[in-house]
């Protein structure tokens, strides 16, 4: 008996936008591992308010069969990365679907019509926001539970699907597990960091109240597209866009754990630290009421999971010993004994040097994010 799969497009302030929140919950529900996003950043997507959709174009989609989703996607026209990177692609993400191949393949054709309909060669993803909020399809490390939103999480059948429609390998991203009781700079690395201090070039900021961080928060944010944009997941961040994850990471920024590298008083590079509010964020559901809000602010104060997400330096600064200084402060913040456990998240396989150094460092890979690309 043929069947009645249909993909339709998600309309604002709907039902479809309630769908289109929920059904992940719902495909969710028995799994310890998945994060959810705030319903209110959600809605704020849906409804093209996030300052991404100033300079981007894009749709959301439910695949249904009789009334009953099955799947959901988005997919999105990024000129910023298409510039920057010189391919003519579109991005899909928010891709979650029961282990239906039908459901997925009729899901993934809408993805490819809309990208061809925009004139574009390639479908690339998942990925959004680039590095702010995590691309790639796990493919290894099931078990493990995602780092907040800054990581998508998906179950094992989701490679399987995509391989079997076509898609192939772009790039992976590695997070790695850095057990704080054997995270230990080699004495090489140690003897280094002391000797850029005591040139005096390199200095490292840090930070106690969140008012001093707000000093340089413009500064710092002003690094990301010189050290990050280059990446084949990020994209150069407009003002608008820069301006949110500055006014969100300020929200959960723990001021201690963030590390600011000047080299003459001007800032070149940066480490940042948040503790782990995942456990929080899935008893939360989504929510963000009264209750909610006094749980993450507990989290905010007494989180004993670590996880470093940005860690670079501006090219020109790489090679004259600040990547030692802030290994230095990766080993202070790791093994200062207020952890038991910490994570560093999403790096790029491109990135060879700072994999090598990081594993060189004691840390091990838990988790491979997968992103994928089709032809249209």
């Amino acid at each position: 008996m043929s069947r009645s799969i249909e993909v339709v497009r998600v309309a604002a302030r709907g039902a479809e936008e309630r769908e289109f929140i929920a059904f992940p919950k719902r495909l969710y529900r028995d799994c310890p591992q998945w994060v959810p996003w705030f319903d209110l950043d959600m809605r704020a997507m849906l409804r093209r308010r996030h300052p991404f959709f100033r300079h981007a174009q894009g749709e959301f989609f439910l695949v249904r069969e009789r009334g009953r989703t099955l799947g959901r996607a988005c997919v999105v026209k990024n000129p910023s990365y298409i510039a920057q990177h010189r391919t003519s692609c579109a991005h899909y993400y928010f891709f979650d679907v029961e282990e239906d191949p039908e459901a997925a393949a009729a899901l993934v054709r809408r993805l490819l019509d809309w990208a061809r309909e925009q004139g574009l060669e390639l479908l690339r993803g998942p990925m959004l926001l680039g590095g702010v909020s995590g691309s790639g399809v796990l493919i290894q490390g099931f078990e493990h539970r995602a780092a907040m939103t800054m990581m998508p999480y998906n179950y094992p059948y989701y490679p399987r699907l995509l391989e079997g429609l076509g898609f192939r390998k772009h790039v992976d991203l590695f997070s790695m597990d850095l057990p704080p009781a054997g995270f230990k700079l080699p004495e090489r690395v140690s003897a280094a960091a002391q000797k850029v201090l005591a040139r005096g070039r390199f200095r490292v900021l840090l930070f106690t109240r969140k008012r001093e961080l707000k000093l340089v928060a413009d500064r710092i944010a002003g690094l990301y597209n010189d050290t990050l944009a280059d990446h084949l997941e990020d994209y150069p961040l407009s003002e608008a866009e820069l301006e949110q994850v500055k006014k969100d990471l300020l929200i959960i920024a723990d001021p201690r754990l963030v590390k600011i590298l000047t080299y003459d008083g001007a800032i070149v590079g940066y480490l940042f630290g948040f503790r782990d509010l995942s456990r929080t964020l899935q008893k939360n559901a989504g929510r963000l009421g009264p209750i909610e809000l006094l749980r993450l602010l507990a989290a905010m104060r007494s989180g004993d999971e670590l996880l470093l997400n940005g860690m670079g330096i501006l090219p020109r600064y790489q090679r004259l010993g600040g990547n030692a200084l802030l290994y230095h402060e990766l080993e202070k913040t790791a093994a200062g004994g207020a952890f038991r456990r910490a994570e560093l998240v999403q790096v790029s396989e491109r990135t060879e040097l700072m994999l090598r150094d990081i594993q060189t460092l004691g840390a091990r890979v838990i988790k491979v994010h997968r992103m994928y690309e089709k032809e249209c």
